[in-house]
């Protein structure tokens, strides 16, 4: 471990090998904690390279509590968090306005360790119970049309870090590989990322590796979810794309300029809890809704081959209609 600390600081990348050897060692318990902040705080200083993100995922994968939705033509859609932008749960009210439109999701997340809220956080807060139990999860699918994976009861390594992630508090090398650790590999991704760069990486590596069905958003302004603040790069089994804030406007029939302000979360996980609440009911502001509708969309887009536009309308009736809300009510009662 010495050596693999001298090289990273004198900024030589790993093997694929070698970065699948340190998650492994790490499950072992053979990582202390102070190696543990030295690799994390290393990958804030430089981008990991594709054969290190690749080597880190494998062994996450290997070492993963397994289970089998793969009947599901499913979609997760998942940030990397880090932005430092402090949003309201965007993704997640976007998967139950997927699931409002009839289409199954499979959510993975976690706590928060770079913000005030992850989605383990909201859910928890809202009475969701984890589980990791295949039987639960496929009855939560089947009746509602949503479940939710809570990454540290799939993989044991982030749960021996947990801890020191929180107590950092700033994005880590374990924000990056969050959105590609989803234990079932669902059939469908939508991915935000929050850097262009590791948004090219997570390209490569899924033109490369991953067979999904997939697609790669990164707001230029830095956000990992669409937010018609800016344009946003969008890569997929298509190719890679620009949509211009104009484009993105128009799916909505929308003359609306966002102002960043109108995004923020709140100050702690009880006002998140009641802005994601207030949205899910139709009470949120247009900004608000008009960014939950478009990341819908494109979600909704994956799983079908309808038009963005029809695509739009699908996903706002899901909200003004109350399924969407709907979907959480089932969800909590299971």
């Amino acid at each position: 471990m010495k050596k693999i600390l001298e090289n990273l600081f004198l900024e030589k990348s790993l093997t694929k090998q070698e970065a699948k050897n340190i998650i492994i060692e790490l499950s072992k318990g053979k990582i202390n904690e102070t190696h543990i902040v030295a690799i994390s705080t290393i990958y804030n200083m430089r981008t990991p390279t594709l054969e290190e993100i690749i080597g880190f995922r494998q062994a996450l994968m290997e070492l993963c509590i397994k289970i089998n939705l793969k009947e599901f033509n499913a979609i997760d859609i998942v940030g990397t968090g880090g932005d430092k932008k402090n949003t309201f749960n965007i993704s997640t009210l976007a998967c139950f306005i997927v699931a409002g439109a009839g289409e199954k999701v499979i959510k993975h997340g976690s706590f928060s360790s770079s913000s005030i809220s992850g989605s383990s956080n909201l859910l928890k807060g809202l009475g969701y119970n984890f589980t990791n139990k295949e039987e639960n999860l496929k009855n939560q699918l089947e009746k509602v049309g949503i479940c939710y994976l809570h990454a540290p009861m799939f993989h044991p390594v982030l749960n021996m870090i947990s801890k020191t992630r929180k107590e950092l508090g700033i994005r880590t090398i374990f924000n990056t590989l969050g959105p590609l650790i989803n234990p079932v590999e669902p059939k469908n991704q939508l991915l935000g990322v929050s850097n262009l760069e590791i948004a090219r990486i997570y390209y490569y590596m899924y033109q490369k590796n991953i067979q999904n069905n997939y697609a790669i958003i990164h707001s230029l302004d830095g956000y990992d979810e669409i937010t018609l603040t800016n344009d946003v790069k969008y890569y997929s089994t298509k190719g890679e794309r620009l949509f211009s804030v104009e484009k993105l406007l128009k799916i909505g029939k929308n003359k609306i300029k966002i102002n960043p302000y109108e995004l923020k979360g709140g100050k702690n996980i009880k006002e998140n809890i009641r802005m994601f609440i207030s949205v899910l009911s139709g009470e949120g502001t247009l900004f608000q809704n008009e960014v939950v509708l478009i990341n819908a969309t494109f979600a909704l887009s994956l799983l079908n081959k309808d038009s963005f536009e029809n695509n739009y309308n699908k996903a706002k009736q899901s909200l003004k209609s109350g399924k969407a809300k709907n979907i959480l009510k089932k969800l909590l009662s299971l």
